[in-house]
């Protein structure tokens, strides 16, 4: 008699060209991401190979009962750590069945950002430091932390190892290979300043595809956090008082700055995003208010200032770029939970095309 495990894993290869494709979008909230299986004839090598697809929008959000199918579009494949074989991960954006994009469509604009002729010309790097915390399933408090109450303050948990200092390791290290497994760009991971929270690193990618590389990292995430019966957040301040918020600062650089005389051309990038500040704020993720007070390494949100080494600024240039004349800068003003699709677009577009 086969155990669950062993229907679960089994491989379909020797008895079926066909492979599931799991489709994955953005929700209602902007901050949610769904899915829903299909079966396709395999193997699938591109994107463009798949079929649209459409799901009932009164049900995220993102649609009114009386009229509501929304089309999916497939953007990027990726293997899937789950189901493993042929099968992949599709990340898709969506639109009417008049091929208009939704509202919270915000990959499609993004898009044309990225695809303008300037953009592209400067084939933007773009590093996604996302962090998040893990949650205990039932009381919403921290993973490692006593129920209704507080850990030792802030100080012996970053980058940190041991039981009474690192909670939650086996998921971030799960979320690790799963990554390298489905063809993300994940570079690294680390334990966050606040207990029960972490960080994982995408990228350097080019354009669009750090994008549609965090959400799918994210969504992995939510999968293996529902495996261990743990919740994910992407609050920015999940925890009130002194304790650290949750960012994904964004590292940024284009091909001149990555030239002779790019930490010139760093700087000029830089005045620009300080005219559009609160622009920028408007759109880098819900309740950053409640993260960027100006301590706990952030710049009040009201203000914008740069500075070399300095992780109390908006935005922080580093001393090897600033030493070799040429590199990156860090946008350390991005919560935890904005969308990748808006925030990567908006810096390309402030630093390229106004």
């Amino acid at each position: 008699m086969a155990s669950l495990a062993d229907l679960i894993n089994l491989d379909l290869s020797d008895t079926t060209d066909k492979i599931i494709v799991e489709y994955l979008w953005v929700g209602g909230t902007g901050v949610d991401i769904r899915s829903k299986a299909r079966t396709v004839n395999g193997p699938i090598t591109d994107a463009s190979q798949l079929p649209k697809w459409n799901y009932d929008g009164s049900s995220t959000g993102q649609a009114p009962g009386e009229d509501s199918e929304v089309i999916l579009y497939p953007q990027a494949i990726f293997k899937d750590p789950f189901r493993r074989g042929d099968h992949i991960l599709v990340m898709c954006d969506c639109y009417t069945p008049q091929g208009v994009p939704i509202p919270t469509n915000k990959r499609n604009n993004a898009a044309k950002i990225f695809d303008n002729p300037k953009v592209a010309a400067e084939v933007t790097w773009y590093g996604i430091e996302q962090e998040y915390t893990l949650l205990q399933k039932d009381v919403n408090w921290p993973l490692g932390w006593p129920v209704g109450g507080y850990p030792g303050p802030q100080g012996p948990y970053y980058c940190a190892a041991g039981a009474d200092k690192a909670f939650g390791r086996d998921i971030v290290d799960a979320h690790y290979k799963a990554c390298l497994y489905a063809g993300i760009n994940i570079s690294g991971i680390n334990g966050e300043v606040m207990p029960g929270q972490w960080e994982f690193q995408v990228g350097p990618s080019v354009g669009i595809a750090a994008s549609d590389q965090l959400w799918v990292a994210r969504y992995i995430l939510e999968r293996i956090t529902e495996v261990a019966g743990v919740v994910l957040s992407l609050d920015p301040k999940p925890i009130p008082g002194d304790w650290n918020g949750a960012g994904a600062h964004t590292n940024y650089s284009t091909k001149s700055m990555r030239e002779a005389g790019g930490f010139e051309v760093i700087k000029k990038a830089i005045e620009k995003l300080g005219k559009r500040h609160p622009e920028h704020i408007a759109a880098y993720g819900e309740g950053n208010e409640r993260r960027l007070t100006g301590h706990h390494e952030t710049a009040d949100i009201n203000t914008f200032k740069w500075g070399v080494a300095n992780r109390g600024a908006s935005i922080r240039v580093g001393r090897d770029t600033e030493k070799e004349g040429k590199g990156y800068f860090e946008d350390r003003r991005p919560a935890s939970n904005m969308d990748p699709y808006v925030v990567t677009s908006m810096i390309a577009e402030t630093t390229l095309l106004l």
